[in-house]
């Protein structure tokens, strides 16, 4: 399945992407379910998963070219993202690479959904960008072993991390957590339908020429090492997303570095999980 949050002129929801015969579309599992669930993290919590999958092939509610896409969990309670986990990455930095996973957080109005804008603040020129494979959990855990690791795992999702370098080389957290400065989706894949997250090709564009192509199968730590390490210090819960970090190519390895300016259009696509895409504007006001 691919689940995915949205909104339309009735106001927030979530749902499924559905083949119904004429076109993708997206059967509104918050309506077609009663409001048993409020969204996408709520079902998740509840293990309403059967529950949706058992809609799927009905009539599309609405149109894809209809619904605004929000990031895929609006509201999760964890944003944790893995930093410097491709080694060619590190070296492009400069940075030595890390002897632990080495962890951030990004808030979640930081996010937005596909096709929705990524802002380049006023405060910044230096606007990167860092394709990366996001995981959504949906089960709950302490303490959990590698070897059960994956059954946490309810999909994943092209992720970008919006990154102001300046901000960053002083302050990790406001370089990562500008408003609106990255993005999720445009829909969670379930894990049922991706055989192998390990070996999936991650391919990063920039007004249509590729800056980053990479295999997941060069993550250092794979998502079972991320999900032990994290579940060491913290409970995970259903709707927390996890970001795997980013290949080489970023903008602040090139020289001259490669800044996303007002203009721009960012697209990260992953092979079986879908394309995410955002135009880049200058912050208002």
């Amino acid at each position: 399945m691919k689940l995915l949050s949205f909104s339309t002129s009735a106001g927030d929801s979530f749902g499924m992407v559905t083949e119904n015969g004429s076109g993708d579309g997206v059967v509104d599992l918050g309506q077609r379910l009663g409001g048993k669930y409020a969204d996408l993290r709520s079902l998740l919590e509840g293990g309403g998963q059967d529950e949706a999958a058992a809609l799927n092939g009905v009539a599309a509610d609405h149109a894809l070219s209809d619904i605004t896409y929000l990031q895929v969990i609006p509201n999760a309670r964890r944003i944790i993202c893995i930093g410097l986990n491709y080694r060619e990455h590190a070296e492009e930095m400069s940075l030595n690479f890390p002897e632990d996973p080495n962890l951030f957080s990004k808030w979640p109005d930081a996010l937005v959904g596909h096709e929705q804008d990524v802002i380049r603040p006023k405060a910044s020129s230096n606007f990167d960008y860092e394709g990366e494979l996001a995981f959504i959990i949906g089960k709950p855990g302490r303490h959990i072993a590698e070897a059960n690791a994956m059954d946490h795992v309810a999909g994943y999702a092209p992720f970008l991390d919006g990154s102001l370098r300046d901000f960053q080389g002083h302050s990790v957290i406001a370089g990562k957590n500008f408003q609106h400065s990255g993005s999720c989706g445009p829909w969670m894949t379930t894990a049922d339908e991706v055989f192998d997250p390990m070996n999936l090709q991650l391919t990063t564009r920039l007004n249509g020429d590729v800056v980053q192509d990479e295999s997941t199968e060069q993550l250092y730590y794979k998502v079972p090492d991320i999900i032990a390490y994290v579940s060491q210090f913290t409970p995970l819960h259903p709707g927390d997303v996890i970001a795997t970090g980013t290949p080489s190519g970023v903008g602040a390895g090139r020289k001259p570095p490669l800044w996303m300016k007002p203009g721009d259009r960012i697209e990260v696509e992953i092979s079986g999980l879908g394309c995410l895409a955002n135009n880049v504007v200058a912050e208002g006001g």
